[in-house]
């Protein structure tokens, strides 16, 4: 004889599902929380970018000092930190050249202790609105020893001064660095102040 076989259902619990994903209540939470944070971190951005604008700006020019200086002990010649202002310049063939070959910040070396002048550097790039000169550049003449004199001054003393100030008019505070020389061969730039930019 056969034995016929039951199947027996087992019983399923049916658990309605719940779709998932955001309501729109908290989807629109979530976009004011979002919304609160970008009003408060685009300003805060801005001011790094602007900040980040200024150092570069700086340092482009303490950059520029250093290859003139290092151009000079390397040809064992004359070079020239250009100066934006073409009085500051003179009238030699290196302080010529600036007005023709460079620019502002600007690096100009005699070419075989000759005369003749060539561009080591162009001008400092970094000079592009908001980001701006406070007054003129000194123009540095370095020595085939790295020793850095005014190019204007008929003094043989080792300039110790300021060489350029750039500012900015994006920030409110921290927004002038000085750019100086010591016993004309130390280039420094001081940390940000507030100041005023013309």
């Amino acid at each position: 004889m056969r034995v016929r076989s039951q199947s027996r259902s087992v019983p399923v619990i049916v658990v309605p599902h719940r779709a998932r994903g955001f309501t729109l209540v908290e989807l629109m939470i979530t976009v004011a929380v979002a919304a609160v944070l970008l009003m408060i971190a685009v300003p805060s951005f801005n001011n790094i970018i602007n900040s980040n604008r200024l150092t570069t700006a700086a340092n482009e020019i303490v950059g520029a000092l250093s290859v003139a200086r290092m151009e000079a002990i390397k040809g064992n010649a004359g070079t020239q930190f250009c100066s934006d202002l073409a009085a500051n310049n003179n009238t030699d063939p290196l302080g010529s050249a600036c007005g023709t070959l460079g620019g502002p910040g600007a690096v100009v070396a005699l070419t075989n202790g000759t005369p003749a002048t060539a561009l080591v550097r162009h001008g400092v790039a970094g000079l592009v609105s908001p980001v701006q000169l406070s007054g003129n550049i000194t123009a540095i003449r370095f020595t085939g020893q790295g020793l850095g004199y005014q190019a204007t001054a008929s003094s043989s003393s080792l300039y110790s001064n300021t060489v350029a100030t750039v500012c900015t008019t994006a920030l409110s505070s921290n927004n002038v660095i000085v750019i100086s020389m010591t016993t004309g061969s130390i280039v420094s730039a001081a940390a940000p102040t507030t100041g005023t930019c013309p």
